[in-house]
């Protein structure tokens, strides 16, 4: 599956008719598909005249039945994690070919030449097209292929392009956990490869930094391709339930979900994310208090408060800053705010009636409880909470992963770089372009996927 496991993924949910017969495919690469299949009918043979080559030495070739070498490369400067290359190989594998007169389907698998990187890889981009790495490499007759490149590239840009946006959030994040949260923005169907592709830089990440951590996603569909699970805690919705009582709604919550669920709070309904955080920290400690002395430490634990999720709207000022600083500023989940949810937290239990045995697990309790900010957080917004030292323990982030301007462009592109006529491979790439290499290519042996 990737560069990490060292093992290649072949189980994907396919439409195959539909890109067998050029369903998700710009229409031109169906008429030349058409075309090549005509001229192949037809016998056609280039004449020869060209602007390249003496006329004698590629007249004749058989365009149509011709072997050519494409590669596909990004242009995303100055890198781009590479993801979606082995959901490209399925492609290649199950879709290239053609129908015959009795409409059945002849794969073209066996006929092609393909080299591929592994997924995870870090491909460099300097901005000239005469260096770039290629990816994938094809050789093979261009008509039993040239239906796959819309496809091909999309899913290159795709996961690619989410895999390093979320890379990059994880630097920005300087080793702590990012939760995956952009499944609302867009239809279902891409969560599977959306989820691999933060699995992906989370693995990354770890390579790279020596790390260890953890992946977060929100469905389960978002681990369909590596047997991930999604995790959650608590909706403004759940909160509504409980007529905006949200230490209510949280000690519900603890009581019935399994012991490994987090319990985290979410704490800005009623826009006071430090009140609110003090008081469902209380009824948590209280109640898991009680249990311990009880002597009931399993069910104690279901009431260890983890976190206290914060997510102002960016449109909101929260009551414990209102009072502080310019009323133009201060908006949605700034520096502020956690830091001051953060004092509260830590002092909470100087408040507390309790026996003076259970003032030091009282102040352990509280300083172990983390904060987790959402809410229009990006990866500008994270290195500036990092860069101020703000005492944000979690990041969510959701439709900013799939960014698509700026820094966060990613493009792919095919270019036929060469072509065989009589035994012999011709330079035939675009003017200011080439055929490159890569040394991170692996030959995809016949068998692959069988």
């Amino acid at each position: 599956m990737t560069l990490f496991n060292q093992q290649r993924q072949i189980a994907f949910t396919l439409d195959l008719d539909g890109l067998r017969r050029g369903l998700y495919s710009d229409k031109y690469f169906e008429n030349i598909q058409r075309m090549m299949s005509a001229l192949d009918d037809q016998g056609y043979r280039f004449p020869g005249e060209n602007p390249r080559f003496a006329s004698d030495r590629v007249a004749g070739a058989e365009v149509a039945n011709m072997p050519v070498e494409m590669q596909i490369f990004t242009r995303r400067s100055p890198y781009a994690l590479i993801g979606g290359v082995d959901y490209a190989l399925a492609l290649l594998r199950h879709a290239a070919g053609s129908f015959d007169e009795q409409g059945e389907f002849i794969a073209a698998w066996p006929d092609l030449e393909v080299d591929a990187v592994q997924d995870g890889v870090v491909i460099p981009y300097n901005g000239t097209l005469k260096t770039v790495r290629p990816v994938l490499r094809i050789r093979g007759v261009y008509r039993q292929f040239a239906l796959l490149e819309t496809p091909i590239l999309g899913a290159l840009t795709r996961i690619s392009r989410v895999a390093t946006n979320v890379y990059r959030t994880l630097q920005a994040a300087r080793g702590k956990s990012v939760l995956f949260f952009p499944a609302r923005f867009d239809l279902y169907h891409t969560q599977a490869a959306d989820g691999y592709a933060y699995h992906l830089a989370v693995e990354r990440y770890n390579y790279d930094h020596d790390g260890s951590l953890r992946p977060f996603i929100s469905t389960d569909a978002q681990g369909a391709w590596w047997a991930g699970s999604g995790g959650g805690t608590i909706p403004h919705a759940v909160i509504a339930t409980f007529f905006g009582n949200t230490s209510e709604a949280m000690l519900q919550f603890a009581a019935t979900q399994t012991p490994q669920t987090a319990r985290i709070a979410l704490v800005d309904f009623e826009n006071d994310c430090v009140a609110t955080s003090v008081q469902v920290l209380q009824a948590m400690f209280d109640r898991y208090r009680s249990l311990i002395d009880a002597g009931d430490s399993e069910q104690a634990d279901r009431y260890k408060l983890f976190g206290v999720r914060l997510d102002t709207g960016g449109e909101m000022r929260d009551s414990s800053v209102e009072a502080l600083g310019d009323p133009q500023l201060d908006f949605g989940v700034v520096p502020r705010l956690v830091t001051a949810v953060r004092e509260a937290l830590d002092h909470a239990w100087e408040g507390w009636n309790i026996p003076n045995d259970w003032r030091e697990r009282a102040a352990a309790y509280c300083r172990d409880v983390r904060i987790a900010v959402t809410g229009g957080f990006t990866t500008e917004k994270i290195d500036l909470f990092e860069r101020l030292g703000v005492p944000a323990d979690i990041y969510g982030v959701g439709s900013s992963f799939f960014a698509n301007g700026g820094a966060a462009k990613t493009d792919f592109s095919a270019d036929l770089v060469r072509v065989k006529h009589n035994g012999e491979w011709l330079d035939m790439a675009k003017r200011g372009r080439g055929a490159t290499d890569n040394p991170d290519l692996v030959r995809i042996p016949p068998d692959y996927a069988d």
